[in-house]
């Protein structure tokens, strides 16, 4: 066990169970122990690898189709190009390095990072050397004032989450406490009202486990504000679907999967996104929100396909063999093509950035 876990017990001796959320939080984000704060999680030597990781083409795509929507709504001379959650700053990287010939893009934009932990913001500084990144802890603290374009790859499946099991007279929490032995175990709370979760009863039954994540909705609602006052767009990544169904809550650990409870701040802890939230938090603060496109569909409307046709040209041996494997990965439906989602969230009086679907 790790010292986080004997933390973690003591404080459920002490003051009883931990929601999800709590546990989540505590394992990412612990100022000493955290996950985040300790881990080099990205990469062939962390515990994951994300998609800028894989292939530079990822940045670059997402960065003409941002370009292009900050064109198609008159190429604004100020702008706030954001990126939630860059990891180690390779995203943002690729984003201005395939903008650069955009005429005024780089002229008009400022970046900004959000972005807690100071270990990955001095790893994000070397990466975007002469861009002079704004650093923010939270999208509250992001201009007010400017059309904003924003990108969150695999930032909202970190989120912590809460998840409910429906009974048959109410939802109960599951919780994080301790078995007889003293180890960390799942347990469930006292029964909540059923209209706790209201507008999941249509489409459960008893037995039905429901995960909701409450930040989530707070950071587009943040972001959504910005851009029905000044326009701009988000591109939303991530894995996951419309709606919650189910136990998504996972950990990964040196690119395995572990049990969520066995070495609290030394794994990954994510759960899916439930787009369908995302969407409508967007839309009650006057945004659109696009479909939801598989990320494989979404990069092939871009023309990635054509990006690595003409990558490969200098290419050969091991290195073409690997670029190959890299446009499979990000597109193949066996891969990551069709378990990772991407939406678009712009202002109502506007057409969703390139790859997208109203």
């Amino acid at each position: 066990m790790t010292a986080l876990a004997d933390i973690l017990k003591r404080q459920i001796a002490k003051t009883g169970p931990l929601t999800l959320a709590e546990y989540m939080s505590a394992c990412l984000l612990h100022p000493d122990h955290g996950y985040y704060t300790n881990q080099n999680a990205f990469g062939a030597d962390g515990d994951f690898t994300t998609a800028p990781e894989i292939s530079q083409m990822f940045g670059e795509l997402i960065g003409l189709s941002l370009a292009q929507t900050w064109m198609d709504q008159g190429s604004a001379d100020a702008i706030c190009l954001v990126e939630l959650g860059p990891g180690r700053g390779t995203l943002m990287a690729d984003i201005l390095r395939a903008t650069a010939q955009v005429p005024g893009f780089h002229q008009s934009k400022q970046v900004h990072l959000v972005e807690a932990s100071s270990q990955m913001q001095a790893k994000q500084a070397k990466a975007l050397l002469g861009h002079r990144p704004t650093w923010h802890s939270t999208v509250e603290t992001l201009p007010e004032d400017q059309p904003i374009f924003v990108v969150a790859n695999e930032f909202f499946d970190a989120l912590p989450i809460r998840q409910f099991q429906r009974g048959a007279h109410g939802w109960r929490e599951v919780m994080v406490g301790l078995d007889a032995g003293g180890a960390l175990q799942f347990g469930l709370s006292d029964a909540a009202p059923l209209d706790a979760l209201e507008h999941r009863l249509d489409d459960t039954e008893v037995g039905a486990l429901v995960e909701t994540r409450a930040q989530a909705a707070t950071v587009v609602e943040a972001l959504a504000q910005r851009m029905a006052s000044n326009g701009g767009a988000a591109l939303i990544i991530d894995y996951g679907g419309w709606r919650s169904d189910g136990d998504s809550f996972q950990a990964v650990r040196a690119h395995k999967p572990v049990g969520p409870l066995e070495t609290p701040g030394a794994a990954d802890l994510t759960a899916h996104v439930d787009f369908e939230p995302l969407a409508t938090t967007a839309r009650a603060q006057g945004c659109a929100a696009s479909q939801i496109t598989q990320q494989g569909v979404f990069l092939e409307r871009l023309g990635i396909t054509a990006r690595a046709r003409g990558l490969a040209k200098g290419l050969s041996g091991d290195q073409l063999e690997s670029h190959i494997a890299a446009h499979r990965r990000l597109t193949h439906p066996d891969e990551m093509g069709s378990l990772f989602k991407v939406m678009g969230v712009y202002p109502d009086t506007e057409s969703p950035p390139p790859g997208l679907d109203p």
